[in-house]
């Protein structure tokens, strides 16, 4: 459906909801809607539209001038939600089996209105409640894969990627990345929120300028590396799933940056969860079979669809393979410490209702996320990461 550019913004209001689905025709005349606004994220309205006799639905969201975790203290852009709809179309031009489907987008309004993925579960949701997913590892490596390559300079022509890259500057949510992710959990910031209990642990790593050199390497990667498309926030919080079924939603900070980000964000989540639980086994074996299912796929394409004159060239494939391994290990390690101390936590760890326990697992996130970020060159094989967890635990009992 075409888009939409001649409303002035307001927020919507589930009436408001309504009266859209009830305009765009994706239902029959007379429709008796129900609307739920479902939206826990930071930054946006989530409207669930459904009809109750056929269960049919739609979700409509919309970008918020501001971000809604903190208030209208901290002004945002609505272009956001232009990025999301545009990335999730250029998605499915490669895996769109893999992504919502958009039905209609409004860029004044901030809208974006999409397929209905309530048969689904927020995997961080399921996570926590002891579920497994057999299938995720699988379909995210396809999907980081596929989604890497074909817009990187090896799946299409550089010229159209130059231009497609202009779709997706992105700068006030890459400058949260950049703040939040990379910088204020660092140093001793206003954003960041911890438990006074850990207060000599997050010292630590404010006074550890090793550790701070390493961090501004890896945000300088952040800054600089424009290799392909990505998601800019693929955490399990952003993927809806269930044993058989993967969908990777809210692609607003997508813009053009390292191969290595997306996987070390996920691979973050993964371990955070793990961190959370007595049972570790099930999150390391998906970190594992992402990386494997990733660099299998990658390595097809790069036979089958390079476009690059040096893409037969020895070494090559395995270099990029072995910097995107490094780097993602350094990018879960910072989201590891961010997720801990910063402003946006993860339900994996503050939901962990003991005390003690909590800020177990909190310290022991914090020294991964460290060990993570320092020893990265050393990571040659994805199955370390699993080294550099027990050792964390083992080091400190």
């Amino acid at each position: 459906m075409t888009h939409s550019k001649q409303s002035v913004y307001e927020p919507l209001t589930e009436s408001g909801a309504v009266a859209l689905a009830a305009r765009l025709g994706l239902f029959p005349e007379g429709t008796p809607f129900i609307c739920q606004e479902i939206g826990d994220g930071n930054l946006n309205l989530v409207f669930h539209v459904f009809d109750p006799q056929t269960k049919k639905g739609v979700i409509i969201k919309q970008a918020l001038p501001y971000a809604k975790v903190v208030g209208e203290s901290w002004p945002l852009t609505l272009k956001r939600a232009v990025i999301e709809s545009n990335a999730l179309r250029t998605f499915a031009d490669y895996v769109p089996q893999y992504v919502p489907k958009v039905y209609y987008s409004d860029e004044s309004l901030a809208i974006t209105v999409m397929e209905d993925l309530s048969h689904l579960q927020i995997a961080r949701k399921g996570f926590i409640a002891g579920k497994t997913y057999p299938l995720l590892s699988q379909h995210i490596g396809e999907f980081i894969a596929k989604t890497l390559f074909y817009t990187s300079d090896f799946g299409m022509n550089q010229q159209q990627k130059k231009q497609l890259q202009q779709n997706f500057i992105n700068p006030e949510l890459c400058k949260i990345t950049e703040d939040l992710v990379f910088t204020d959990p660092f140093f001793d910031h206003e954003t960041n929120n911890f438990e006074e209990e850990l207060r000599r642990d997050v010292e630590a790593l404010w006074n550890d300028d090793a550790l701070h050199l390493e961090v501004a390497k890896l945000k300088r990667k952040f800054l600089t590396e424009a290799d392909a498309l990505i998601h800019g926030d693929l955490h399990t919080g952003s993927i809806f799933a269930s044993d058989t079924e993967t969908k990777v939603i809210d692609p607003e900070f997508a813009f053009y940056g390292p191969f290595g980000f997306d996987i070390g964000q996920f691979f973050a989540n993964l371990l955070l969860n793990a961190l959370s639980r007595s049972e570790h086994e099930p999150l390391l074996a998906h970190i594992e079979k992402t990386w494997n299912v990733f660099t299998h796929t990658f390595a097809a394409l790069w036979e089958q669809h390079n476009v690059e004159p040096y893409a037969k060239t020895e070494g090559l494939l395995q270099d990029v393979r072995q910097q995107t391994l490094i780097d993602a290990v350094g990018f879960a390690g910072c989201e590891i410490i961010r997720r801990t101390i910063g402003l946006a936590h993860v339900a994996d760890l503050d939901g962990i209702e003991d005390q003690p326990t909590r800020i177990h697992a909190k310290q022991l996130a914090l020294q991964l996320g460290r060990q993570l970020i320092l020893h990265r060159q050393t990571i040659h094989e994805v199955q370390q990461i699993r080294s550099l967890f027990f050792q964390t635990f083992a080091a400190t009992h």
